[in-house]
Formats: C-alpha cells, sequence, structure tokens
C-alpha cells in the first residue's frame, strides 16, 4: 500500500477486502482540523474517516455517531454518502473509524471549478445549497432513528451556556473580549424557532458540488457535530461563513471565498430563498447569526489555549482567527 499517513502496513488491505480490492493508496483530503479524512483507491475508490490523534476533548469526533447518523439519513432526501462499514477501536487500529462510498464531484473553496465558473450556474450552486439545508431541516429525525441525537428542547440558551463554559475562568467569569457578545446572546436569545436536526457546521467547504452543471449540491458532508435543535442555528452558522465583498472573511469564510465571484446570492438573497422555501420567520436571524460568529470564537479559543499548551492542532496557534470572528459578531450586534 502506497500511503502518505503513516497507516500501519496492511490494516486497510485486510480492512476493506470485499469492498475494494488492492494494491491500494492512501491520501489525506480535507482541511484536516477536524475528523480525519482519507481517499483509499484501489478497484474503486472510498473514503475513510477516523478521529484525530489524542488529547481529545470530551465527547468530541464521535465517527461512529456519525456513521449512524448517516445511515438514518439515507432514504430522506437528504443527499449524503452511503455508509460501507465501521469498526470500533481495536478492530483494525486504536481508533474507531468508518468508511463510505466516494462522491464524484468538487469540494469548493477558493475557486469555482470551470465547468460551474459562470453567473447562472453559480446562482444554481447557491440555491442548491439552501434546498439542501431546507431537506436537512425536513428530515423526521424520529422515523430515521436519530431521536437520541440531542435534545430540542430549549436549545438556544442551553447551548450558550454550554459554549460558555469553554472559555470562562474558574469563577464562572469570562475574558473580557467575549463577555459583550455573550451578554447580548443572553438578553436576545429568542425562544426555538422549532425542532429539527441541525447539521452545526453547513457551509459552502462541507459539500460536495455535481462535477457539470446545473451547479448543484450532491453530497453533504462533515456531520460530527450534528444534534437536534433550532433550525435557525444552521441558517445563521450558513450566513455567517459566507464572505461578503469589502469585509475581512472569518477563518471559516475564508474557506468559501470563491462566491466572491460574479453570481452567487449575497447572504440576504440566501435567506430569502430559505424564508421562501421552508415558510420560517428569520425576524431573528441576527441573533442566530452573531451566536454562530460567537460560538466559533469559543471553539477557537479553546483550540487556541490546547494548541499553546497541549500539543494541539498548530494551526489554531494564532490569536487573530479568535478576534475576527469576536470583531464580526459584533459588527453582526450594530447592524
Amino acid at each position: 500500500m502506497a500511503s502518505s499517513d503513516g497507516w500501519p502496513a496492511g490494516v486497510l488491505e485486510r480492512f476493506l477486502a470485499g469492498i475494494v480490492d488492492g494494491p491500494l493508496t492512501v491520501r489525506p483530503i480535507g482541511d484536516g482540523h477536524s475528523n480525519l479524512t482519507y481517499l483509499v483507491s484501489g478497484s474503486r475508490s472510498v473514503v475513510v474517516r477516523r478521529p484525530p490523534p489524542p488529547p481529545l476533548p470530551p465527547g468530541a469526533h464521535d465517527v461512529l455517531r456519525e456513521a449512524r447518523l448517516l445511515r438514518g439519513l439515507a432514504g430522506t432526501g437528504v443527499p449524503v454518502p452511503e455508509v460501507l462499514a465501521t469498526a470500533e477501536a481495536g478492530e483494525v487500529i486504536d481508533s474507531p473509524l468508518y468508511v463510505m462510498s466516494h462522491v464524484e464531484g468538487s469540494v469548493v473553496t477558493t475557486r469555482t471549478p470551470d465547468p460551474l465558473a459562470t453567473p447562472a450556474q453559480r446562482r444554481a450552486i447557491g440555491e442548491s445549497l439552501v434546498e439542501a439545508l431546507a431537506r436537512v431541516h425536513a428530515v423526521d429525525w424520529r422515523t430515521a432513528g436519530l431521536e437520541d441525537m440531542g435534545r430540542p428542547e430549549g436549545f438556544n440558551l442551553r447551548h450558550l451556556k454550554r459554549m460558555r463554559r469553554l472559555v470562562a475562568y474558574a469563577d464562572g467569569a469570562l475574558p473580557e473580549a467575549f463577555a459583550e457578545v455573550d451578554a447580548w446572546l443572553e438578553r436576545n436569545a429568542p425562544p426555538e424557532s422549532g425542532e429539527s436536526l441541525v447539521h452545526n457546521d453547513f457551509r459552502l467547504g462541507n459539500v460536495i458540488l455535481g462535477p457539470d452543471a446545473p451547479g448543484r449540491v450532491v453530497a453533504v458532508l462533515d456531520w460530527e457535530l450534528a444534534t437536534l435543535g433550532d433550525p435557525l442555528f444552521d441558517v445563521g452558522y450558513f450566513l455567517a461563513s459566507w464572505p461578503v465583498p469589502g469585509e475581512r472573511p472569518t477563518p471559516t469564510g475564508a474557506f468559501a471565498t470563491a462566491v466572491l465571484e460574479e453570481g452567487y446570492p449575497t447572504r440576504e438573497e440566501l435567506a430569502e430563498r430559505y424564508a421562501a422555501v421552508t415558510g420560517r420567520d428569520l425576524s431573528q436571524l441576527r441573533w442566530y447569526t452573531t451566536m454562530a460568529l460567537w460560538k466559533l470564537a469559543v471553539l477557537y479559543e479553546y483550540s487556541h489555549c490546547r494548541a499553546l499548551h497541549s500539543g494541539g492542532d498548530p494551526y489554531y496557534a494564532d490569536p487573530t482567527l479568535v478576534t475576527a470572528f469576536l470583531d464580526a459578531a459584533k459588527k453582526t450586534i450594530s447592524r
């Protein structure tokens, strides 16, 4: 097996026998800042997903939960890869993993692929993203067997308090940089707009687009943070990660600068289309967008501290990643 990732020799050949016949090649794909993802090619191509090396935050990077969720979504109308196999920690390597089908297409970040690089196709991509998100929120999660994926009651304030604990001092006080936005979020928290499956990381870089026109989402990826809660949190997060001309992109927005090309819908147009497709009231959207930005600042601060003190991902060592999210949250509040 030719590999650039350090998998023990022969382990994947043995585990994947009957799914992919060798010789196999393995290469990492994705940005590498969450669960680790590999394209494995032989008689066919599949994708293998596993957690990053320890230490891991409690409850994070549960790939077998993610695999179960993908299986639950099969046949619901949400485009997802097919789960082909799973393994508990110790069965193949020292961590759990799962194998899914490889979906042909492109993950777009900074440039739209040539077959889709026209204003009309870019607009179609934006509209397809909204429609894919609406399908996520329309899933009957009870029928899909996903009722234990979260607690939708009281989601908004509970989510705020849970995130707050990640950066609070021992006495419960927050660092000054976080306190202003946190206080605004608590004062203005709306009641939940509904109950649905929430992807929790829905953005351009977490979908696969079909390789040819029309521009369309053919798979939604990276479900490791999915839960049950308020569907408008996904909308706020999606828009918070969608760059706009003339504004410094946030770190998640930096992975989607292709949308600054001619033809992509604006944030306002995306929100209007979601409201038209779902019938949901978006009058409180500013809270959800601010919450998404503040949450990202919290998660990046948590990862920043790990990078500095316990050998976490060095990507997060840059403190300006956190301030970019906080600045965007304050700007959203002031609009």
